[in-house]
């Protein structure tokens, strides 16, 4: 979710940025008007940052580019795509496959990615999936790692410990990490959406587990440790560009599958605490990165 300076300067001027709304998008049909590739985001750091890298992307490709950026829900995206108010947006495959098909329950990287070709709808296609993923992640203390806590799978022996996670994670996580790991915790304690509460339980003792994003900085600020997740009790949530099919040329696919092959996920925890942390600007973040990969 972030990026920096000098060099930067005369490229984060390619991208140009401007924030939407579902009143903005409808039926503005601003990509069909005027050609030009509209990116969209939803409204997080992570996703605005992908947006502008996409754009800058494209920009480089040739492309004539705005950026529609903090839209919102995934179904007010999805429908500024398919009403021709957006060209192409950073998604996630196990949340977007969810959203298409809510009743398939794949979980590994590769087997979810090819049930979300199947399912994304007529009129939307996804391009090649990154290896970056920002996604669910139980994380322990550096202390409680060393004292063999390693995987998911561990916390079958310790039934005195305490999760700390969102509200619904139990409503919809609680029963499934019992049936695949054999997991019960002592309680599960409401905290946040892997946010400062969450890691403050963590860092305080309170709570002995917490439910964090791979992505997330305060992983590595912390010295906490992620624990495996073998039998992918969290599904699968590579960042891959879905667009309308008509909106990219095959300059503008390629350029877009260049970013994949570079995002990894230690690259976007890294993009994101740039900007949450270090407070560089999004627009220096993203072409910071373009340039250090040459797209």
């Amino acid at each position: 979710m972030k990026r920096s300076l000098a060099v930067v300067v005369a490229a984060a001027a390619l991208l140009v940025s401007a924030c939407g709304s579902a009143e903005d998008l409808s039926g503005s049909n601003q990509q069909a008007a005027s050609g030009e590739v509209v990116v969209g985001s939803a409204d997080f750091t992570e996703n605005k940052i992908l947006a502008e890298i996409y754009a800058g992307a494209l920009k480089n490709a040739g492309a004539k580019v705005t950026v529609k950026s903090g839209i919102g829900a995934r179904e007010l995206v999805v429908k500024a795509l398919q009403d021709k108010s957006l060209g192409v947006v950073p998604e996630y495959t196990g949340n977007l496959l969810n959203y298409f098909d809510k009743t398939n329950a794949t979980t590994t990287s590769e087997d979810v990615y090819t049930a979300l070709k199947s399912k994304t709808p007529s009129g939307l296609e996804v391009l090649a999936k990154s290896a970056a993923e920002d996604k669910d992640v139980l994380v322990v203390s550096k202390a409680t790692a060393d004292a063999g806590v390693k995987s998911v799978a561990d916390l079958a022996s310790k039934p005195d410990f305490v999760l700390g996670a969102a509200g619904e994670w139990a409503q919809r996580w609680e029963a499934k990490i019992g049936e695949v790991y054999g997991v019960k915790f002592k309680e599960i304690k409401t905290t946040d959406a892997g946010g400062p509460v969450t890691v403050d339980a963590l860092k305080g003792g309170t709570v002995q587990v917490a439910n964090l994003y791979t992505t997330s900085s305060d992983i590595k600020a912390n010295d906490f440790v992620e624990l495996e997740d073998p039998k992918n009790l969290y599904p699968a949530q590579n960042v891959v560009p879905l667009f309308r099919s008509d909106a990219l040329d095959d300059k503008g696919k390629a350029a877009l599958d260049k970013v994949s092959s570079a995002l990894t996920t230690e690259k976007l925890a890294d993009l994101v605490k740039r900007v949450d942390v270090d407070k560089e600007t999004i627009a220096n973040v993203a072409a910071a990165f373009l340039s250090a990969e040459k797209i």
